[in-house]
């Protein structure tokens, strides 16, 4: 991932940690995602899209979930295999915890 990418999505984790929200920061629509828990970062980069989705549900912790760089020509959409990938991630999170917030 580029750094300037990198740079871009490390504020935006940053601000998640302090208790606030990237201006680019949007809840993950979509696909059983509800509320305002699990969070996407879009950022653009020399023709290429890049993602960090992160959760902020946990009162101790930001986890992130998933990074990648879209390489779906279909649209805005995120590719499915990177939805179910961020679904297993946040489910395996949740058990970790054992229900704590």
């Amino acid at each position: 991932m580029p750094e300037e990418v990198q740079d871009v999505f490390g504020y935006a984790l940053h601000l998640a940690q302090e208790g606030g929200k990237h201006p680019d920061a949007k809840p993950l629509k979509g696909q059983g995602f509800t509320g305002a828990g699990v969070l996407e970062v879009v950022e653009n980069f020399r023709g290429d899209t890049y993602r960090a989705v992160y959760t902020v549900r946990f009162a101790k912790a930001v986890y992130v979930l998933h990074c990648f760089q879209k390489k779906s020509t279909q649209g805005i959409a995120t590719p499915k295999p990177d939805i179910e990938l961020v679904k297993s991630r946040l489910k395996a999170v949740e058990a970790s915890l054992g229900g704590q917030s």
